[in-house]
């Protein structure tokens, strides 16, 4: 058995908030309540916090957008009504500042997308973790939360053992499920269900689909850019989504940054219709007409090598050709020259959602009142992606679990504040 010992030296309120979850909404919550004088403690199950957070710095952290705040806001679709009060108190200009402050210089890409200047997010959680120590928040790692005891305190499985204990409210942050691996496996579901809790099924978001490819294509594409490319796509609603840019051909199917703009209408019309069917357009800067023109004057070059010469073809794009039309329908240039305009491709289903960047479903908001905490058990919170939202990658991921960890933690302190609250043990 196990209790919070003593306070700690920033705490001001005299009591205790447990955060269930390292990532950014986690550190987000715990930054928010020390600097509001609460004693913080933050529980992870893996060897240390942010891993996740890590991993999506890799390539570049991308970790906001300088569009338009109300531009910004539309990218959340359904949800966005949900999420504004969270993502008005903690703005992409907000979060700019807040990594400044952090001794972190920012800049903007081509795409507005928003970089710290070095662009790696291991300096960046150094310096974060840092201060969260320096305001008092103590870190307890390899704590694998277990549920609620039947007097209502947390379980966890410790370095030494099962641990309990009853603070004066706790924050859930544990993610979706995507990179079990890296702490986010989705575990928590049961145990809110349990209490009545409505979750919307966690499912794949910024993820790859599913193709039916040849062997060949396996063998030799997988791995190969589609680049300079338009998908055309009208999911189940009638709405048609258009969208420029590249992706990638893998050995199960097609993923990269232009699938995962499009992964969410891409992955309802599959669950409303079991599949889904987009076209890809090969060559955006030239019209049907003109790409008929060029393929009259091939002569006796071969196709492949003509593709290359006259339309600047990767071998990618010449094989998506073989792999769409017989060797008779080829050779019809009409034919041909539509299906460089609109090559059709029928994906089956999304990716396992081991493999997603982020999930969809999570914590239904009804379930919730304004400040994030679960109507079923006052004085404990949600935040991040075990909310019932998505949204493209682009900052915006990143943005809205942070901007959720504060309005929780804000929620946090009002509830423990507030005359008259039960401030119940959780």
């Amino acid at each position: 058995m196990f209790e919070i010992a003593a306070k700690s030296a920033a705490c001001k309120t005299g009591q205790n908030v447990a955060i269930i979850g390292g990532g950014p909404a986690g550190l987000m919550a715990a930054e928010t309540l020390s600097q509001g004088g609460v004693a913080v403690d933050v529980y992870d199950a893996m060897p240390s916090v942010g891993r996740k957070f890590l991993l999506a710095g890799i390539g570049g952290l991308n970790i906001t957008h300088c569009e338009d705040f109300d531009t910004f806001c539309g990218r959340y679709g359904p949800e966005r009504d949900a999420l504004q009060a969270s993502l008005d108190q903690f703005t992409p200009s907000d979060l700019r500042r807040w990594v400044h402050d952090l001794g972190i210089e920012t800049f903007v890409g081509t795409s507005g997308r928003v970089f710290p200047k070095e662009m790696k997010a291991a300096p960046l959680l150094r310096a974060w973790l840092h201060r969260l120590r320096q305001n008092g928040v103590r870190f307890h790692v390899r704590h694998r939360w277990l549920g609620w005891t039947n007097e209502d305190a947390l379980a966890f499985a410790g370095p030494s053992g099962t641990i309990v204990i009853k603070p004066d409210a706790s924050i859930f942050a544990l993610g979706g499920a995507s990179w079990p691996k890296l702490g986010s496996d989705g575990a928590w579901v049961t145990a809110l269900e349990k209490l009545g809790v409505e979750i919307a099924p966690l499912q794949s978001a910024n993820c790859g689909f599913e193709v039916t490819w040849s062997e060949y294509l396996k063998q030799r594409f997988s791995g190969e850019p589609l680049k300079a490319i338009t998908i055309r796509f009208t999911d189940h609603t009638g709405q048609t989504h258009q969208r420029q840019g590249e992706c990638i051909i893998s050995q199960d199917g097609i993923e990269g940054g232009l699938i995962y703009a499009l992964s969410r209408p891409l992955r309802d019309t599959i669950n409303a219709t079991g599949a889904a069917m987009l076209t890809i357009d090969l060559a955006p800067d030239r019209a049907m007409e003109k790409i008929l023109d060029t393929l009259c004057r091939r002569g006796s070059k071969s196709l492949s090598s003509y593709l290359k010469s006259a339309l600047g073809f990767s071998s990618v794009k010449t094989a998506l050709i073989y792999e769409a039309l017989s060797k008779e329908r080829i050779n019809d240039l009409k034919t041909l020259a539509t299906t460089i305009k609109a090559l059709p491709i029928t994906l089956r289903a999304t990716r396992p959602i081991d493999e997603a960047i982020s999930t969809a479903g999570g914590v239904c908001f009804n379930n919730l009142d304004a400040h994030l905490m679960l109507t079923a058990r006052p004085g404990t919170f949600v935040a991040g992606e075990m909310l019932d939202w998505e949204a493209p990658t682009g900052g915006y991921l990143l943005t809205a679990c942070m901007a959720t960890g504060r309005q929780a933690a804000r929620g946090a302190i009002a509830w423990l504040t507030a005359p008259g609250s039960p401030r119940l043990s959780m």
